[in-house]
């Protein structure tokens, strides 16, 4: 096992930061900070780069803070509760500006300050466990290529926590289990198994269970099979299996973000992809003359006729991005996307550039799709105006971003 003492100078993508060894070759560092001289063990050993993580600092970030889980450095779960959170914020914004140089080869970009979240801790209403190698359950942890057992969360809602240590289940084929709480602090724990077949449950505390099916579509066992989250007065059901960003005082910052953005007047026609359960859609077509939506979970699309009921101004397809995007014939004024973990295929990319909107809203939760995709999307005649960074998740890597793109 390589050691070595080293002194990052930038962060990276990943909750990494990056330092050089005698060859200039780049090492890849969990735990440490710029600026800092650390002593580092190698993960991973390549002729081209390493990964490392800290064993001991010598000389300290004055922005390096005490973390506060216990699982921490093991745990994959966050990589920066080492950092003091303006430092985070910062850290942040420096890597959305490297990711859309070095993967988008977009230079000259405007890259506005990091929303914060109003909740540092405790803000994540979800959490999803995986059982052990000895049937108890925890977090995959990158450092030791396995589940780990884990007995608290210091980011997740307390109350989740609160059920998880009474839950004690013996289901053999449990590939995941998602527990949700929300507005009204009502829980649901959502089952992965390997088997399409429902297991026989009983619960002694009050809890809904559902079970979710290889298509992402949800059966319920026990109780309800959503639950109900409130953003910004507004209602939205949910179901197992369906997507909702899981830090609802920055759901409204999202929200707000995106109408800054598109600056509807009431006589604009907006195409949304990738809809989901409506979160955005509803907020959209109260500013827009109206809204077409496309989304191909059939558990959403279900969620989002009954969250946008009130609403007479929108159309939905259920479909695929790719499929339904032939049928669209008219160019909408304002197009929104927000696909997720997949980012933009190429078949979606060619149908945009068909379609040719004159702007274009890109709401991205991967911030490594988003730049390989605004790589796309400049190829396709789109110039990138501004980058609005949200951090949704607070002491973790991870960077939301809202992008304005207006056609060349």
């Amino acid at each position: 096992m390589t050691e070595l003492d080293l002194q990052p100078t930038n962060y990276a993508f990943g909750g990494s930061v990056v330092a050089h060894d005698e060859k200039s070759r780049p090492i890849f560092i969990q735990g440490a900070l710029p600026g800092e001289t650390v002593h580092a063990v190698l993960t991973v050993d390549k002729d081209r780069f390493a990964h490392a993580y800290v064993t001991a600092v010598s000389q300290a970030s004055p922005h390096r803070v005490a973390p506060r889980c216990p699982h921490y450095g093991p745990c994959g779960g966050c990589s920066y509760q080492h950092i003091a959170y303006e430092e985070q914020l910062h850290a942040k914004r420096l890597v959305v500006a490297d990711q859309l140089q070095r993967i988008g080869g977009l230079k000259e970009v405007e890259i506005l300050p990091v929303i914060p979240s109003p909740q540092h801790w405790e803000y994540a209403h979800e959490a999803v466990f995986s059982p052990t190698a000895v049937g108890a359950l925890g977090f995959w942890s990158p450092r030791e290529h396995a589940v780990i057992p884990i007995e608290v969360c210091p980011i997740t809602n307390p109350q989740i926590m609160t059920l998880f240590s009474d839950i004690d289940l013996d289901l053999p084929e449990l590939r995941k289990l998602t527990i949700r709480l929300d507005s009204e602090e009502e829980a649901l724990a959502a089952l992965e198994v390997e088997d399409v077949e429902a297991p026989e449950l009983e619960a002694d505390f009050p809890v809904s269970v559902a079970i979710v099916l290889p298509d992402k579509t949800a059966a319920s066992l026990i109780g309800d099979h959503y639950l109900l989250f409130q953003v910004k007065e507004r209602a939205f059901r949910v179901s197992p299996g369906c997507f909702f960003q899981p830090n609802l005082p920055m759901a409204e910052r999202l929200v707000d973000t995106l109408l800054d953005f598109a600056a509807l007047s009431g006589k604009e026609r907006v195409l949304e992809l990738y809809s989901g359960v409506g979160l955005l859609t509803a907020f959209l077509a109260q500013a827009a003359l109206d809204v077409t939506a496309v989304e191909f979970n059939s558990d959403a699309v279900a969620d989002l006729a009954v969250n946008l009921d009130d609403l007479d101004n929108v159309s939905l397809y259920h479909g695929l991005v790719e499929e339904v995007l032939p049928l669209i014939d008219d160019s909408p004024d304002l197009l929104v996307v927000d696909p997720g973990l997949t980012g933009l295929a190429k078949p979606v990319i060619d149908q945009i550039k068909n379609l040719a909107p004159p702007r274009l809203i890109y709401v991205g939760s991967d911030l490594a799709r988003m730049a390989r995709d605004s790589r796309a999307l400049t190829d396709a005649g789109y110039t990138l105006q501004k980058v609005q960074p949200l951090d949704m998740r607070p002491q973790t890597y991870h960077v939301d971003t809202i992008s304005l793109w207006a056609s060349s």
